[in-house]
């Protein structure tokens, strides 16, 4: 029993062996150049072909139809090993790629054209041929020098459809931009037809010109200038004009919207550095001597107390300080007006305070305002002329003594023109304050007292020296934005985010 399974095993062993071995049977294939030729297939094929050599031949795969194009380079003999899905080979072509006069002309071209998109190659009915739909209209000129060397092809070419409805599209929207709103711009059987109304004959024939601007090169003249009548088919893209004109006049536009923007910017810096030294000791004497006259009228000396005194202050004093600032106020104001109209805007807030007491006391106010006016003018080339231009800004500016705020006021008036959306530097005032004072500043201004109601302080000596800086600058600049607008809304979109009602 165990020799007939070894038996067995050994025979299956030697059939499988067989079918592994078998060879594929090769099947031969003539391909011109020019002439692809399709080779049906009754399998699923793996799309990892093998070429034996893939510069004579390039194959063109198509699994859902199982088919494959095999289409000639340039002539020699190769192989093709084709294999199904589970990598078996199935089929072993031996190609031979031929050429003749059609054949090497198709190469050539090939070369020299087949990277253009659309652009189809091949050889029918004995002839060359240039057909295909192009996608690219910039390429015309190049296959126009290719074709002037090959006065026996013929052409079949065309613009593609997506090509056309790029190039109406952007005709329609040059129209519409030149004031012909109501002009539209399709492609009908190849050409491109011009539709819509205007109010004057003079509309019609510049839409008409402005189409024929962005009309690509024809093929007719493509045809024509590279060999004659080897054009076949029917020369599409022509312009036709079917506007119609409806003569009244244009309505008045709208007014120019103007929207000016000014920003009143102030910047303050102050610093301080003191030094001071001082040393002024002080004593005091608390005994006494008193002469005078007793009762008899002789002349007596009285002693109270014993003989003492205070030295205070015996220690030097020292100050040294400093101190800086800096302070930024930031203004800024929009209004939109119509051209040539007047703009006024205008924020203030008051602060009421009184001045002095009891029935002299009375009452005050300080404001605290911005105010903007102008006449906007548009000029030539955008430029934007603001006429009366005033600007007044009122600013806190800390208290004096007695508490009261102070207010410092900035007022600027000028006449000027700047470019739509640019901004301009209209005028600004620099100050600049500093001090240096020596042996000024007392670090201990107080008097001296020894202790008692009686006591008296008299100053050994006094040692006093000190220096201190000051500066202070202050600066206000005025910059101002005048912006042409389509309409009011336009440009106030930050504006309106600020103000957006939000909701949970």
């Amino acid at each position: 029993m165990r020799l007939v399974w070894i038996s067995l095993f050994f025979i299956l062993g030697q059939v499988s062996f067989a079918q592994e071995t078998k060879d594929v049977e090769e099947t031969n294939l003539n391909v011109a150049i020019g002439i692809d030729e399709i080779v049906k297939l009754d399998y699923k094929f793996n799309t990892k072909v093998s070429i034996g050599n893939d510069s004579l031949i390039q194959l063109i795969l198509a699994p859902s139809k199982q088919e494959i194009t095999f289409r000639g380079v340039k002539p020699g003999k190769t192989s093709v090993t084709v294999r199904d899905a589970v990598g078996e080979i199935r089929d072993k072509f031996i190609v031979n790629v031929t050429s003749d006069g059609n054949s090497n002309t198709v190469r050539e071209l090939r070369e020299l054209l087949g990277d253009i998109e659309g652009l189809e190659i091949s050889i029918k009915g004995g002839q060359v041929t240039v057909g295909g739909e192009i996608v690219v209209p910039d390429k015309i000129g190049r296959i126009l020098t290719v074709l002037s060397k090959y006065p026996d092809v013929l052409l079949l070419i065309e613009y593609s459809k997506q090509t056309q409805t790029i190039v109406a599209r952007e005709m329609q929207d040059v129209v519409n931009k030149n004031g012909m709103r109501d002009v539209t711009v399709r492609v009908v059987n190849g050409d491109y037809w011009l539709e819509g109304v205007v109010n004057s004959e003079g509309k019609k024939i510049l839409a008409e010109n402005i189409a024929k601007a962005y009309l690509p090169d024809t093929l007719s003249g493509l045809g024509q200038a590279v060999g004659g009548d080897r054009f076949r088919g029917k020369v599409r893209g022509e312009i036709a004009n079917f506007i119609n004109v409806n003569e009244k006049k244009d309505p008045e536009p709208p007014p120019k919207i103007i929207k000016v923007s000014s920003q009143f910017v102030e910047l303050s810096k102050d610093y301080l550095k003191l030094f001071a030294f001082k040393w002024a000791p002080f004593m005091s004497n608390e005994s006494s001597i008193s002469f005078g006259k007793n009762e008899a009228g002789g002349i007596t000396t009285e002693e109270n107390g014993t003989l003492s005194g205070t030295i205070s202050r015996l220690f030097p004093k020292l100050q040294s300080a400093k101190q800086a600032g800096y302070a930024r106020i930031i203004q800024s104001g929009m209004a939109v007006t119509n051209n040539e109209k007047s703009i006024f805007i205008k924020k203030e807030s008051k602060i009421n305070f009184a001045v002095g007491t009891g029935e002299a006391q009375e009452a005050r106010e300080a404001s605290i305002l911005f105010q903007m006016t102008t006449v906007p003018k548009i000029q030539n080339q955008e430029n934007v002329e603001l006429q009366n231009l005033n600007i007044t800004v009122s600013l806190p500016n800390g208290e004096d003594s007695a508490g009261n705020p102070q207010v410092t006021s900035n007022e600027i008036r000028t006449n000027i023109t700047v470019k739509s959306k640019e901004s301009a530097v209209i005028g600004g005032i620099v100050q600049s304050n500093s001090n240096t004072s020596y042996d000024k500043n007392d670090p201990d201004p107080t008097t001296a007292q020894a202790e008692g109601d009686t006591a008296q302080a008299s100053s050994l000596f006094e040692m006093l020296r000190s220096k201190s800086y000051t500066t202070k600058k202050s600066q206000f600049v005025v910059f101002i934005t005048p912006e042409i607008l389509d309409t009011a809304t336009q440009g106030t979109e930050e504006i309106r985010k600020k103000f957006r009602k939000r909701e949970r």
